[in-house]
Formats: structure tokens, C-alpha cells, sequence
């Protein structure tokens, strides 16, 4: 889809300031923020603009890192978070506006055959920081940011495993980053992952497996027991799944069972007595 002015002048931009500069995130934070907050001045109806804007903005961001070379990632995280702050300081912010960036550095990433899922886990940790910082709630937050992934990587034909691993990578370090329950906020998206899959008739086995790998490599990298996160991504998978149907159900509980990324998975039986493991 082509770029709208704001989507355009971000990029113009970025172009010249965010090729060999040390911190993407902010150089890009700090340019989608005022450029989204000049470009809501003066318009008549700001809720209904705003979730168009914050797309355009965001898919010029991710649009200038990969044509300069600058990490995807990074950028789509600093555009979710400026784009979102500036729609904030103008009308309210919704889960609904994490989603529509989320999925908006997706489909801006493909766009320009660019790394989608480095986009999809920065833009998931931006998504969730900046959400707190507007008062919505992680739980909130993780879920819509995982629906948007699995459905912009579905409109665009990627792959629903990698994206799923990339909300997990996000979700763990967003949560992190806030000082939030990380374990339950990879368990609330390996469920949602699960949910979003089955809806647009992807195959949620593979989901699950990659879910529950990017929770051990996200644990790794914050410093967290590995047991723990797995733990965490495959209940929820699980538990999604059965509510699904039976057959994915078992289908997701074959596929976390056993050994993953040197990690023995234990699934957590909703009663919580005991434990089951895989």
C-alpha cells in the first residue's frame, strides 16, 4: 500500500539520520512521535484519524531502516512506541492502536522484503511498554498484540511459526522492560498464538513448538529459568488448543512434549495440583 504524507515524511527523514546511528530506537521514537503529533493538529475527527496515521507512520519507519541497511527491529520498536505516544498526547489509545501498528510493521516489513519477524518482535515490545505507559493492562495488551501478529503475517504469507516465535521474544522482553509478570505474559500469548492460529486456519502445532522456543531463548537472554518459560508457553498453548477442539488439543500437546531447545517442557494442569510433564 503506499505511503500516505506522515508515512512519507518519516521515511525522508529517517533516511538521512538513523543510517550508522548508535540508537535506532530512539532516533526513530523520537521522529514518529513529533511528526504523528503534527499530523493530528487540526484534524476534525482525531479518533477516527489517528489508527490510519499510526499505520503510515509506522510503515515509513520500517520502510527507511531496511532501505539504509539499520536494523528492522529496532526501528519498527521505536516507531510503535513514538507513534503510539503521539497519538496519546492528542486522543485516547486503545488496544486496538497497539494492533494496528503491530500488524502495520508486518505488512510494512514485507512490503520492502525485509526481516518481518526482527519487525513483529520489535514492534510486540514496543507495543507492550508503550501500552503501559497509557494505563492498559498487559493482559490486554499481549493479547491484542499476538491477534495482530498471527493475522498480518497470514495476510501477507509468512510464517505463522516464526511469527509466533517472535511475539513470544517480544512479549518476554516488553515485559521485562516494564518490570511486569513476563511468565504470565508468555503464557497469556502462547494462548492467544493458539487462538489467532486456529482462527485463520494455520497449523498450531507448529505455533505451539515455536512458541515454546522463543520463551526459552527469550529467558536466556533476560536471565530467567528456561523451565520456567517453557513451562509458561506450552500451558497456554495447551490450553488454547483444547478449548479448540480435542484434536488440536493433542495435537499441540504432541508437539510440546518431550526435549525442546535442550529444555525438558513441563505442562501445568489447569488445577494447579501437580504437573504433567511432556
Amino acid at each position: 500500500m503506499p505511503l500516505g504524507n506522515l508515512g512519507r515524511g518519516i521515511k525522508d527523514a529517517l533516511v538521512g539520520t538513523i543510517r550508522g546511528a548508535g540508537d535506532v530506537v530512539g532516533t526513530t521514537l523520537d521522529a514518529t512521535r513529533q511528526s504523528t503529533v503534527k499530523a493530528l493538529e487540526g484534524v476534525r475527527d482525531v479518533t477516527q484519524e489517528a489508527t490510519g496515521l499510526a499505520v503510515d507512520g509506522v510503515t515509513g519507519a520500517v520502510q527507511a531502516a531496511s532501505e539504509v541497511g539499520s536494523s528492522v527491529g529496532d526501528a519498527a520498536k521505536g516507531a510503535v512506541i513514538g507513534v503510539i505516544q503521539g497519538v496519546g498526547e492528542v486522543t485516547t489509545v486503545t488496544v486496538g492502536t497497539l494492533s494496528d501498528t503491530v500488524r502495520a510493521a508486518i505488512k510494512g516489513t514485507q512490503e520492502v522484503g525485509g526481516d518481518v519477524a526482527a519487525a513483529g518482535r520489535g514492534a510486540v515490545e514496543g507495543a507492550l511498554v508503550t501500552g503501559k505507559s497509557v494505563g492498559l493492562t498487559l493482559e490486554d495488551s499481549v493479547t491484542g498484540v499476538a491477534k495482530a501478529a498471527i493475522e498480518g503475517t497470514a495476510e501477507v504469507g509468512g510464517s505463522l511459526g516464526n511469527a509466533a516465535k517472535s511475539v513470544v521474544l517480544g512479549t518476554i522482553h516488553g515485559a521485562e522492560e516494564i518490570s511486569e509478570d513476563s511468565m504470565g505474559a508468555v503464557r497469556r500469548s502462547a494462548s492467544e498464538l493458539i487462538n489467532s492460529t486456529a482462527s485463520v486456519g494455520g497449523d498450531v502445532a507448529t505455533v505451539a513448538q515455536n512458541a515454546v522456543e522463543g520463551a526459552i531463548e527469550g529467558a536466556r537472554d533476560i536471565g530467567v529459568t528456561a523451565e520456567d518459560a517453557a513451562s509458561a508457553a506450552a500451558t497456554g498453548a495447551v490450553e488454547a488448543a483444547d478449548r479448540v477442539s480435542s484434536a488440536a488439543g493433542e495435537s499441540v500437546r504432541n508437539a510440546v512434549s518431550g526435549v525442546i531447545s535442550g529444555v525438558r517442557v513441563v505442562i501445568r494442569p489447569p488445577s494447579g495440583d501437580g504437573e504433567q510433564k511432556a
